[in-house]
């Protein structure tokens, strides 16, 4: 059918799709977001290098199998009178691109035309997935899906649905055979939750009292807060480069964190704040921070996009040894993990407007990532999978961090045009450096480390 209307009205009259409003974390990417809502930039990737027997027959379906059980997967946007709808189907063909890689061809260059190529929000999928054959038995899966239907905890989700559908596949494969039914089929077991169920109970929990209550603290710790840069340009790309935190400095951050009764992220953060204090010369320094919002067992196997954005606020006084510093950190962080609520509506509280190419509240944004990463394990397989920070263009510079073995990965994202790769190498070292002063002789005076 080539009139894209005609056919939407014919799902929605069957029954073979329907329409839902946006949940309150995709509306942030509506609505306070600098950039547009189909633009590359919010798009999350990831990738399996897997050596080994492999089919694309046997991945396709398996794809299929974690399609069938995720709605987010059968998920495209509609605009509508006020905010544009979600429109869910209830089955969606599954489609594993395949190429092969030619003598010379650039593996990360293959990669990242899957991973920026634009999703059509309309017509659907906003996922993609391409089997990329480097070799007798070596091939990497690369996926990109587009935010509003994934965070980073739903791509751990995937890669766990992923690998059990491929094995259950091989299963009832050499099941059908033994009893001659080659078309037996097999499924992943529905989740406890679906998107569209959290999402109403979401909206539903958000009551008047509630949201006044929490706007009010919100006035106040953002009131006068200022940010590290003045005006950039969005449409200048971000740039990755990867740091890496050895695993004593690592070891000694953790046994900070212990001895100070507080947790790894306040430690690393209140570190991150001393950093950028000591690079910038402001005190007054205020991120974002991502939060899961998966507290509830039934949506931890659900595909989505849950994640909520916390802003935190602190105050560097120079006059402070590090162990004051980071009590007033921990203090600050529980207030705003209490009071945290969905970014748009908190935005639209304060009257924060989003100007173009600029967020509406914040620039900087810091992260300790702790969504689960499954180990992958398939029969007659090794595989390794890899998480890819997009380099999503709606702050000016990223800190990253990711548990690795022993040590802790940094990914640095930053725009160019603002800050260079020497700088994010001088500031990197400026990070590492502070850490060590806090783990060595925490009774410092803050700004004495050297840069």
């Amino acid at each position: 059918m080539s009139d894209p209307r005609a056919q939407f009205k014919l799902w929605l009259e069957s029954g073979e799709a329907r329409l839902q409003p946006v949940t309150l974390p995709q509306r942030e990417l509506w609505e306070n977001s600098p950039i547009p809502v189909p633009h590359p930039a919010n798009h999350i990737c990831g990738l399996i290098e897997i050596r080994g027997p492999l089919t694309h027959e046997q991945c396709e379906a398996a794809l299929q199998r974690v399609i069938d059980r995720h709605e987010a997967l059968r998920t495209s946007f509609l605009p509508g009178k006020e905010r544009p709808l979600q429109m869910i189907r209830t089955a969606v063909e599954a489609v594993l691109g395949y190429r092969e890689l030619a003598p010379g061809e650039d593996l990360e260059a293959v990669m990242q035309e899957t991973y920026r190529r634009p999703f059509d929000m309309l017509q659907g999928p906003v996922h993609r997935v391409e089997m990329i054959r480097r070799g007798v038995n070596d091939h990497v899966l690369a996926f990109a899906f587009h935010h509003a239907i994934a965070d980073g905890w739903s791509l751990g989700v995937f890669v766990q649905d992923l690998c059990t559908a491929y094995v259950m596949g091989l299963s009832g494969l050499k099941k059908a055979v033994a009893v001659g039914m080659m078309g037996l089929k097999n499924s992943l077991p529905p989740v406890g939750q679906t998107y569209s169920e959290w999402a109403a109970a979401e909206r539903a929990s958000w009551q008047p009292a509630d949201v006044a209550r929490r706007t009010g603290f919100w006035k106040s710790h953002l009131a006068g807060s200022t940010r590290i840069w003045d005006g950039t340009d969005t449409s200048q790309p971000l740039e990755r480069w990867v740091s890496a935190i050895p695993a004593d400095l690592a070891r000694g951050g953790k046994a900070l964190a212990v001895s100070h009764g507080t947790t790894l992220f306040s430690t690393l953060l209140a570190v991150f704040q001393l950093t950028l204090s000591k690079w910038t010369g402001k005190t007054d320094i205020l991120v974002g921070t991502p939060v899961a919002n998966r507290n509830k067992d039934s949506v931890r196997e659900t595909m989505g996009y849950f994640a909520g954005v916390v802003p935190i606020r602190g105050q560097v006084d120079p006059s402070r040894d590090f162990p004051d510093h980071l009590k007033k950190v921990a203090e600050t962080t529980l207030d705003c993990f209490a009071n945290a609520m969905p970014f748009a509506e908190l935005a639209a509280a304060i009257g924060e407007p989003c100007l173009p190419g600029r967020h509406s509240i914040f620039d900087v944004r810091f992260a300790l990532q702790n969504h689960p990463v499954p180990d992958v394990t398939l029969p007659r397989i090794s595989s390794k999978l890899r998480m890819r920070s997009t380099g999503t263009a709606r702050f000016d510079l990223g800190c990253e961090i990711t548990a690795d073995g022993e040590g802790l990965e940094i990914v640095w994202l930053f725009r160019r045009g603002l800050l260079s790769l020497a700088d994010i190498r001088d500031l990197d070292h400026l990070y590492q450096s502070s850490l060590a002063d806090a783990c060595h002789a925490p009774a410092s005076n803050l700004m004495t480390a050297s840069r």
